[in-house]
């Protein structure tokens, strides 16, 4: 097993999985690129709505998957970029016959793991560092992360960290951006966390801010880890 970072253009992933899938996830990535910017080439709204958009009969499947995402998180398509580029080239992988692989695309994760796997949330959570245990899983798991104090993406909340599971990678990446729009504050932390929930295929999500951690849903078992804060990824050569 080895972790390598890859980067094309402004998506900075790190992909963890034997070394005989380096090169299909690398391909996948260009894939899932060039669907997006040919779009963007048609459309240039398409990259700057905060609303969400209605996909093209002519779509590649990537950009229809942000679309469909966009609808119940009630975001612009692009919110769900990243999961939707983590997914498919977690799928690939999987296609090919990987059964342990791992794309994290700036905090936006898509995994299968035969093997239970610690995943770490990149905020202090009253002073410690904590981590979600993945059990093993045959099914591809979405973890998706928004951040208003860390990384550039833009968030118009306040919270530290605001963590969406699913299935649909693309989806729990919209509705973190979505989770993380909402909470100013510790007030309506639960509120906002149920609001997330009731969307269809979110399996549990969480959020922390101003102190408090609020969980919902069906979320993995949450255990103490060390600061790794050297593995995150990032942009490094862009």
């Amino acid at each position: 097993m080895i972790r390598e970072h890859f980067e094309a253009g402004q998506t900075a992933v790190t992909i963890i999985a034997e070394q005989e899938y380096m090169s299909i996830a690398k391909g996948a990535v260009f894939e899932a690129r060039s669907q997006i910017i040919s779009k963007i080439a048609r459309d240039p709204f398409f990259r700057t709505t905060y609303d969400p958009y209605e996909a093209s009969e002519d779509d590649g499947h990537i950009v229809k998957r942000m679309c469909t995402a966009s609808v119940p998180a009630n975001v612009g398509p692009m919110a769900a970029v990243a999961g939707a580029i983590a997914e498919h080239v977690v799928q690939r992988m999987k296609d090919a016959g990987a059964r342990y692989a791992i794309v994290d695309n700036g905090g936006d994760i898509a995994m299968i793991c035969d093997r239970t796997v610690h995943i770490g949330l990149y905020a202090d959570v009253g002073g410690r560092r904590l981590s979600l245990r993945i059990p093993p899983t045959d099914d591809i798991v979405g973890i998706c992360s928004s951040s208003a104090s860390v990384g550039p993406s833009v968030s118009f909340g306040r919270s530290d960290i605001s963590t969406v599971i699913s299935s649909d990678v693309a989806l729990a990446d919209a509705c973190a951006t979505a989770l993380g729009n909402v909470i100013d504050g510790r007030n309506g932390i639960e509120g906002h966390l149920e609001m997330i929930c009731n969307i269809d295929n979110i399996t549990g999500c969480l959020a922390y801010c101003d102190g408090m951690l609020g969980i919902c849903g069906d979320v993995p078992e949450i255990v103490s880890c060390e600061e790794n804060d050297h593995i995150i990824t990032k942009i490094l050569f862009g």
